[in-house]
């Protein structure tokens, strides 16, 4: 059995794999095939790694050894901020050009482990700032739906290796719905898990607080599957959690909430929202509850995380100075002073959106502003968290749009930042509390005569990734 990876998923792959069918040698080289017919087209991948398949044929072997796990043998791709000990990681961007990462990610240790075939690193929006991943320092990455579209970002590589088949899932990382927004334009499964379930350790930082690591998949039980993988207490990362002192939320959810308020403030396009509509009227159908929730301050969020996560960001970045990473492509001038090559070095190696975040988070931690706006925003962070703590004494999940349309045409929103910042108008929330959330496929609209996926997202209370999978997997087969 030659193995069609557009016909398969993580969960199929698996058992083809255990029964012989085919080996993870097969899937490997089937991977690479479509990577090489089609990514000069997409530019999902900024490298396709030389050991691909050195490390199915170990996946081979733990297969013949009884040593099989979930991930054993599956290709797999991550984010370009991940690091893998001796293999290049840039973050997408040129400060970081050529520097190869000195030891392996607890990401990259877990899927090591289960001897999952990593195919390569995906491109990504440099630093993980963008909503689109036209910001990348190596050139943008295209929807393989309609490559005059963006695949949404920051994690738009990840997202569309899944999407054009030449992976069975890959991971990204989500500080504002980064996971989640590409998820939906491509029309698949993406979760942004609850902040300290899965490590951070070797993932290049934006916002300490708001970062996670998460996977993409075509379907919820593929999601799961690569959730159970990688989570877990590290002590690498203090910010883990340990779930036997943290216990999951119980699973079977009954009562869904809708922010009917919110989503009326951000009105959406008439075929946007009646995808929406649809997708409530499934949720009914499947037997669940919808009552109306306020969140009377989550329409603060966006401003709210343009605040926080710029603060973080410029503290975060000022490690990259032309002396701790000497690949960068400007190099240190012995001759030159200490404010010079700072300027030299960053000027040249950070591209525009870096740029301008830097120097919103300087100034907002600034001295005479930090109360002022720093603070504040914290406050209202923390008045977020609080209207979803209400919330969930009403329901067991939300649901909102993840997005509010479908792929942007490329170029559309590069010279509008507000505009490309309120791409995650949906998202932002559930970073900001540390709260689970996932987008699965909903359904579609036509723009330009292409039918263009839109996604719904489902959001649990800390530690309830069980009742989003309950849920997400009822949903994708109603």
């Amino acid at each position: 059995m030659t193995p069609d990876l557009s016909q398969l998923t993580i969960a199929s792959a698996r058992k083809h794999l255990d029964a012989g069918d085919f080996s993870a040698v097969d899937l490997a080289q089937a991977s690479l095939d479509v990577i090489k017919q089609k990514d000069a087209d997409i530019h999902a991948f900024l490298e396709v790694f030389d050991d691909v398949l050195e490390q199915a044929t170990h996946a081979d072997e733990m297969i013949k050894a009884g040593k099989s796990q979930q991930l054993t043998g599956i290709p797999l791709a991550l984010k370009d901020n991940m690091l893998i000990k001796g293999k290049r990681v840039s973050a997408g961007s040129k400060i970081l050009e050529g520097y190869v990462a000195p030891h392996d990610s607890t990401l990259a240790v877990k899927l090591k482990e289960q001897g999952a075939v990593i195919v390569g690193r995906t491109n990504m929006d440099e630093f993980a700032m963008g909503s689109s991943t036209e910001q990348s320092a190596y050139g943008p990455t295209k929807n393989p739906l309609d490559t005059s579209r963006v695949p949404g970002g920051s994690s738009g590589g990840s997202a569309a290796a899944v999407l054009m088949n030449a992976v069975l899932g890959s991971f990204g990382s989500d500080t504002g719905g980064s996971i989640r927004q590409p998820a939906a334009l491509c029309g698949i499964v993406g979760l942004k898990p609850t902040y300290g379930s899965v490590s951070r350790h070797g993932l290049i930082a934006l916002g300490s607080s708001l970062d996670i690591i998460g996977p993409f998949a075509k379907t919820v039980e593929d999601t799961t599957m690569l959730f159970e993988a990688i989570k877990g207490k590290d002590w690498h990362d203090t910010t883990t959690v340990d779930e036997t002192s943290h216990p999951s939320v119980t699973p079977s959810p009954k009562r869904i909430g809708v922010p009917r308020k919110f989503l009326e403030e951000n009105k959406l396009a008439d075929d946007v929202q009646a995808d929406f509509d649809a997708a409530l009227q499934r949720l009914t159908d499947l037997g669940y509850e919808l009552v109306d929730v306020e969140l009377p301050n989550v329409h603060y969020s966006v401003p709210t995380y343009y605040v926080v996560l710029p603060a973080e960001a410029s503290s975060n970045l000022a490690r990259f100075d032309g002396i701790k990473y000497p690949s960068s492509p400007v190099g240190h001038d012995e001759q030159a002073g200490l404010i010079e090559n700072y300027s030299k070095v960053r000027g040249a190696g950070f591209g525009p959106e870096p740029r301008r975040r830097i120097m919103i988070g300087t100034y907002v931690l600034s001295s005479g502003y930090y109360d002022a706006y720093y603070n504040r925003a914290n406050a209202v962070r923390r008045a977020i968290t609080k209207d979803f703590t209400d919330a969930w004494k009403q329901c067991d999940a939300v649901v909102t749009p993840t997005t509010a349309g479908p792929a942007f045409k490329m170029g559309e929103k590069m010279n509008d930042p507000v505009a490309m910042y309120l791409e995650d108008i949906f998202t932002v929330s559930s970073n900001l509390t540390g709260m689970p959330a996932i987008s699965v496929p909903s359904g579609t609209v036509v723009r330009d005569g292409v039918n263009l996926p839109l996604g719904l997202q489902i959001i649990a209370p800390h530690m309830g990734e069980k009742s989003i999978f309950e849920i997400g997997k009822k949903f994708e087969n109603k």
